[in-house]
């Protein structure tokens, strides 16, 4: 029987040194991705006490965690949603330029946020903040990019990343 002491533990030192700089790792290699799901499945497995022998994604949703590469991906939309809303540094928020774009939706127009993403030429400025968050924020259904509360916004973008 595992306590919850045992989860706060992970929470505490597994859980963060994960997430912490995990925008930094868009775009990692699978190399790179399999080594830190060498620490993510294995701690997930010591909060829940399942075997090694059960499905991972079974214990990761029972936890409420998202897989590396979806965290990645939720801690970016943050970062962006949050420079949007003038919550950041200036220095982050002046690499994004947003524009409008018209669709249809159902006989009727509706506004949706998209950013422009600048034009790079090689893959380290494909992974910096300016390009590789304004791609993720693009890649956003319309209905997530519109709301502008951080905290519906935050919930909202895990249960599609649940869903991916």
């Amino acid at each position: 029987m595992i306590t919850a002491a045992a989860g706060t533990a992970v929470q505490a030192f597994i859980c963060c040194c994960l997430d912490y700089c995990n925008s930094l790792l868009y775009g990692m290699s699978d190399g790179l991705f399999l080594k830190i799901l060498s620490i993510q499945n294995p701690a997930a497995r010591l909060v829940t006490g399942t075997r090694r022998c059960d499905h991972i994604t079974l214990v990761l949703r029972q936890l409420h965690w998202l897989s590396v590469r979806p965290r990645v991906d939720d801690n970016i939309a943050c970062l962006v949603h949050q420079s949007l809303a003038g919550q950041i540094p200036a220095y982050l928020a002046d690499d994004i330029q947003l524009g409008r774009t018209l669709i249809a939706v159902r006989y009727v127009s509706a506004a949706v946020r998209t950013c422009f993403v600048p034009q790079t030429h090689n893959s380290f400025r494909d992974q910096s903040f300016s390009a590789a968050g304004l791609r993720v924020w693009n890649s956003l259904p319309p209905h997530l990019s519109q709301d502008m509360n951080f905290a519906r916004f935050k919930h909202t973008l895990k249960t599609f990343l649940f869903g991916c």
